[in-house]
């Protein structure tokens, strides 16, 4: 008579079973129309995060509000973007457009368990195209801009209530006109050697370098005659000083030149002004340097 192992022979049953059954294949993660991952809900935590920075963040309710959330020197701020990165991959973004609306500046979004590099864009530039393969920001009018890399690390027991402070990625050249505005003029055209107009929302630098672009300011006809005109343009510049040299016109409505100057040299760094004030009308103008502290030091001259 013949015996068997009752363990020997389940084990071999059990192996014949797993070599007769197909392998599972690894589920493929949920992608939405754009492409991106979506989150497993039973992995993440929702986040909601408080901008902050240089800028007015008193919240009203909606009713009361006679315009944005965000604003900064009297301006309201009318975009916000956020994206959303793990291991160098954008996995979601948003974007708020509604100034007005309950959540503004209040963005809130549901993060997967892990590290994440969150980026936060605030700004009231005017054409924006994000590209989010190069990983940057342009806008074919550059006004003040907050950005932020935010790092945060997901867990269970994570805080979903974060507030960020966003740093002030633009300079700013303001100009003043001593001198009063001549009759027939109607535009002042700001052309600086080099000028940017976006920036890599990674690490803060600026991109989209546009060289001899004039910017082209119109004059009311209120102004004619007047002494003490003021002008500023905004491009995107990193903490270091940087030159360049900026060309400034007066014209009439057919172009004609009335007055002109140039700046050589003029400095700029992030989250300052450029001050300079001089003649431009029926002349050619010299500007003059002084300091002021509107957002920190700001450099000031004259042509």
């Amino acid at each position: 008579m013949k015996y068997f192992s009752f363990s020997a022979l389940a084990v071999a049953v059990m192996m014949t079973a797993a070599c007769e059954r197909p392998l599972i294949e690894s589920e493929e993660p949920e992608v939405d129309d754009s492409g991106l991952v979506v989150p497993d809900q039973s992995r993440v935590k929702k986040f909601t995060f408080t901008l902050k920075g240089d800028f007015s963040n008193e919240w009203k309710p909606v009713s009361h509000r006679a315009a944005g959330y965000l604003s900064a020197d009297g301006k309201d701020l009318t975009d916000v973007w956020v994206l959303d990165y793990v291991g160098g991959q954008l996995v979601q973004q948003l974007h708020q457009s509604d100034n007005t609306a309950e959540d503004f500046g209040q963005p809130s979004m549901n993060l997967k368990y892990g590290v994440h590099h969150v980026y936060f864009i605030a700004s009231r530039g005017g054409g924006a195209q994000l590209d989010t393969d190069a990983k940057t920001i342009t806008f074919d009018k550059v006004l003040d801009t907050f950005y932020q890399d935010y790092e945060v690390s997901v867990v269970s027991t994570s805080n979903g209530n974060r507030a960020v402070t966003l740093d002030r990625v633009v300079t700013r050249l303001r100009l003043t006109f001593i001198d009063a505005v001549a009759d027939g003029t109607a535009t002042i055209s700001v052309t600086p050697n080099t000028w940017y107009y976006g920036f890599d929302y990674t690490d803060g630098t600026p991109t989209a370098a546009k060289t001899f672009q004039p910017m082209s300011i119109t004059i009311p006809a209120s102004e004619i005659g007047k002494t003490g005109l003021q002008t500023s343009i905004y491009g995107f510049s990193d903490s270091d000083e940087w030159t360049t040299d900026v060309s400034i016109r007066s014209q009439k409505a057919d172009q004609t030149v009335i007055g002109q100057a140039v700046i050589k040299d003029a400095p700029f760094k992030a989250n300052r002004i450029t001050e300079y004030s001089g003649q431009l009308f029926g002349s050619e103008g010299k500007m003059s340097i002084s300091l002021n502290d509107t957002w920190e030091d700001s450099f000031q001259g004259t042509w």
